[in-house]
């Protein structure tokens, strides 16, 4: 793992606003010590979740999308890092690993491509680097039995996600098969072609490789589904979805029935649980949506989920607060850590 920098006690608490009579979740979550044996040593840490970033955005540009969605990751740890460690949540079961850092692999590309179509192709090659080294981290923090909280970084990475958590899991014996199951609450399928890596196809990949088992989409946007994509979910059984418009414009089903309906589809198996944050209104991305699910209900998902699903991991991606347009949002990282402390707080109730 060339590319993944591993935080120190010193790198976290850099990003933690300590002050008295308080305590912040920096000055609790769990860390690797300097030279430690890795993955041994993860293996025997108390902290079931682990966090990690992967703040990239060549999935977004290699699908001609507006780069910078590898912003939400340090905006995420200012949030996080200081929310209040006490009764509801103490941080302590909690590791937070580090980072992947490409950028010298998008130097490279930006300053040596010579037009923008050849800066795409560079990005989808590059991505085989991404889906390696992400792989093989996934893999042995699932195969020591640690539930992988990652934050993004483009759609992409859903694609090696699910490959090294399914390997890892069925390395610890837990899956008979290396395949998993995912829920995505998304305004996209993200089920494109496999013609190129890039962040519109990731499940495509990671099914056709046989990796992803059942797959449900929630939220999508009916005017955003190709039809050729829309045919290949309609004649696959192991694929389902509830649009957005079902749910909120001609209300067959309301969200909560909904997410209801994807935990039932998937609960053969270990779920990955996936949140695009494109599909949440206003929320800062690549295509951001005037019109769509409120941060409420994005913590009501997370919250069922990890309620409902034999949860695998949890993947949130595409947002960012500074795109390459010049757009800013500087709430995007608090929104992140909502949902991450959503998620953790539902798993570790009595």
């Amino acid at each position: 793992m060339k590319h993944f920098k591993f935080f120190s006690k010193e790198d976290i608490l850099f990003m933690t606003r300590v002050r008295r009579f308080e305590t912040r979740m920096g000055e609790r979550i769990r860390f690797l010590k300097p030279d430690s044996e890795w993955p041994e040593v993860l293996q025997d840490s108390p902290a079931k979740y682990v966090i990690l970033g992967i703040p990239e955005d060549f999935g977004v540009k290699a699908n001609y999308g507006v780069g910078g969605t590898e912003t939400a990751w340090l905006s995420f740890l200012n949030a996080f890092l200081n929310i209040q460690s006490n009764d509801y949540l103490t941080g302590e079961n909690i590791l937070l690993l580090g980072n992947f850092d490409f950028g010298d692999i998008k130097f490279l590309i930006e300053n040596n491509a010579y037009n923008p179509e050849e800066k795409v192709d560079a990005y989808r090659h590059a991505l085989n680097i991404v889906d390696e080294e992400v792989e093989d981290l996934l893999k042995l923090i699932a195969s020591a039995g640690k539930i992988p909280i990652i934050i993004g970084g483009g759609h992409n990475n859903a694609y090696p996600i699910i490959k090294g958590v399914a390997k890892g899991l069925h390395k610890a014996d837990k899956i008979p098969l290396s395949q998993i199951n995912c829920i995505n609450l998304d305004a996209h399928a993200d089920y494109s072609v496999a013609a190129g890596r890039h962040s519109g196809n990731g499940f495509r990949y990671a099914e056709e490789d046989g990796y992803l088992g059942k797959y449900c989409m929630i939220g999508l946007h009916e005017n955003y589904i190709s039809q050729n994509v829309l045919m290949d979910i309609h004649n696959n059984p192991f694929i389902d979805y509830i649009s957005f418009e079902e749910i909120f414009i001609h209300e067959r089903k309301n969200f909560i029935q909904a997410v209801a309906h994807a935990t039932g589809f998937t609960e053969d198996s270990f779920t990955g649980i996936e949140i695009d944050l494109d599909c949440i209104e206003n929320t800062l991305s690549s295509a951001i949506t005037p019109c769509g699910i409120s941060p409420l209900m994005a913590r009501k998902f997370v919250t069922f989920t990890a309620q409902d699903a034999k949860v695998a991991y949890l993947h949130i991606c595409e947002g960012a607060t500074q795109l390459a347009d010049g757009r800013k949002n500087e709430t995007t990282g608090k929104l992140i850590s909502y949902l991450v402390s959503d998620f953790v707080k539902e798993l570790t109730q009595d």
